[in-house]
């Protein structure tokens, strides 16, 4: 088994910290966008799509989308749960999962795709969408911050997926300049205890 990575890649990091977290140790293979590596006929063979993360498995099998990737590992290796335990709790943290995906992390992504240097000539951009979307997603931190009063993670008390999410949506925002507000006590908290895991940095 290998992961197929973009280390700079919130998705990608999503899945190593994921990984840390279930403390396995699968083989990375770093992928070269610059360089068109993830355009080439082999990889393509395996990901049509040409992104990253990937997952293929001892037996060829290839996974790709960082949930999906999750998710295989989570059913393999269910210590520690990080997708909750039981019906109502795996529920909540798929849906709270989605919410910083959608709320969060997406309108980041796409400041970064329609603002950012490095995207300049690679797809087009539409600079005011861009900015739209920092709005949004600062409006977002917003709502989460009074979301998780009185809470150490996003969902219940324990770490998840979903924290996963949210912290790598963050780590993005410092990148293209979109960071939490002082005054939004609850979130600088929380982020500063989940950059504390040992797995952060993965």
């Amino acid at each position: 088994m290998k992961l197929y990575d973009l280390p700079a890649s919130p998705n990608a990091r999503r899945v190593r910290i994921f990984i840390a977290e279930k403390g396995l140790e699968i083989p990375t293979v770093a992928v070269d966008m610059a360089k068109g590596e993830n355009k080439q006929p082999d990889y393509l063979a395996k990901n049509s799509l040409g992104k990253m993360p990937m997952l293929q498995l001892d037996d060829g099998t290839c996974i790709t989308e960082s949930h999906a990737i999750c998710r295989y590992l989570e059913e393999t290796h269910p210590e520690p749960p990080l997708m909750g335990r039981g019906p109502v709790e795996r529920a909540q943290v798929e849906m709270w999962n989605r919410r910083m995906e959608l709320e969060i992390l997406l309108p980041l992504i796409n400041v970064f795709a329609h603002t950012h240097e490095m995207w300049k000539g690679v797809h087009t951009q539409v600079g005011e969408w861009g900015e739209v979307c920092r709005e949004t997603a600062l409006a977002r931190l917003a709502w989460l911050d009074g979301e998780i009063a009185g809470r150490n993670f996003i969902v219940n008390d324990s770490y998840s997926v979903a924290d996963i999410t949210a912290q790598c949506a963050l780590v993005m925002g410092k990148a293209v300049g979109v960071r939490v507000p002082e005054n939004l006590s609850n979130i600088n908290a929380w982020f500063a205890g989940v950059s504390a895991r040992p797995t952060a940095r993965a």
